[in-house]
């Protein structure tokens, strides 16, 4: 395990437990203002500390995480689970999520019926 009392940046703790891929795309949504702890926008250098709540909008969701351990080098799942606390509110079901027309690629422009079968379903 690596613990590490001393000093985490954020972008490398947000990798280490597994919320992003890789470590230049936590970068990325931090200097995107897409991280935010303790309710303020963070750069990636930004130290992190335990008690801390991190919010990260990644993958078209919010994921709100209590830090519980701090690690500097990436984890295996598992202690990356007890690394923190998720108080993420659960996903909408999918039936709520509403479908939008999709088009097979290459089929040329919409008819008039197409387009309104499309608006009907988009709720116009």
């Amino acid at each position: 395990m690596a613990s590490d009392e001393g000093n985490t940046r954020i972008d490398s703790w947000i990798w280490s437990v597994r919320l992003t891929k890789t470590r230049s795309l936590a970068a990325t949504a931090c200097r995107a203002g897409h991280v935010r702890v303790n309710g303020e926008r963070v750069k990636p250098a930004h130290t992190v500390h335990t008690g801390d709540e991190v919010r990260l909008r990644h993958a078209g969701r919010e994921r709100i995480v209590v830090v519980s351990r701090l690690v500097r080098k990436r984890v295996g799942a598992a202690i990356a689970a007890e690394c923190f606390v998720d108080n993420t509110p659960p996903a909408p079901p999918r039936e709520e999520i509403p479908l939008i027309g999709i088009r097979d690629r290459g089929t040329g422009r919409p008819t008039k019926r197409d387009r309104r079968e499309i608006e009907q379903l988009r709720g116009h």
